[in-house]
């Protein structure tokens, strides 16, 4: 008799799991639309939280060498062959977004090293708080601004990250923006110096660029 109840039970337990199989199924789905969503620039406020300077924690290189060397050409054929650009066009609008001599950036616990032209400049930031922007076309932005505690004289006094994120999760790129003049900083929309982690090759970065 007991060997009966435990098969049965066993037996309900096979026949429910499908239904728990599709159920997770559905929320993947759902989860995953709403993050495409909030990639686009579609979210609540609500959806909004504070996020740490761990999530963009690493060693990260300025795309726009290999803009400029031509090894993103692909890319810029890829969103040819899905948006109203072409791919020369593209080049040209990239040329201007992605331009910045600080070709690489090291952001270790509230240290943030920045290599430019003049060798690096060094200094610790603490969170100060994110910013929305809404756009034309109707989607938003949202910024996450930290604000230089100490430091070398020439590291900026602000800088802002944007990466399609709106609460704490790593970054796997973002734009960044920076400057000493805070509120001037949420103005620029034209320029956004954009880096991915600097153990990414040329072809890593162009199948992550192509994959959105």
């Amino acid at each position: 008799m007991q060997f009966n109840l435990l098969g049965a039970a066993f037996a309900g337990l096979l026949l429910a799991a499908p239904a728990w199989s599709e159920t997770k199924h559905d929320h993947d789905h759902s989860h995953d639309a709403e993050a495409e969503q909030i990639y686009k620039g579609y979210f609540e406020d609500s959806q909004i939280a504070d996020r740490p300077l761990s999530d963009w924690a690493g060693d990260w290189q300025s795309v726009y060498p290999l803009l400029t060397s031509g090894k993103l050409d692909a890319v810029m054929q890829h969103k040819a062959e899905n948006g109203d650009k072409t791919a020369e066009e593209y080049q040209a609008y990239y040329e201007v977004g992605y331009a910045t001599d600080v070709d690489r950036i090291v952001i270790d616990g509230d240290t943030v090293t920045f290599h430019g032209e003049n060798g690096p400049l060094q200094a610790r930031y603490t969170y100060d708080g994110y910013e929305i922007l809404n756009y034309e076309k109707g989607n938003r932005g949202v910024r996450f601004v930290f604000a230089k505690t100490e430091g070398d004289a020439g590291a900026p006094g602000f800088f802002q990250f944007s990466d399609h994120k709106i609460a704490p999760g790593k970054a796997d790129h973002y734009h960044l923006y920076w400057g000493d003049d805070r509120a001037a900083l949420l103005e620029e929309l034209t320029n956004w110096p954009t880096y991915y982690p600097s153990s990414l090759s040329s072809e890593d970065v162009v199948h992550e660029m192509t994959a959105h």
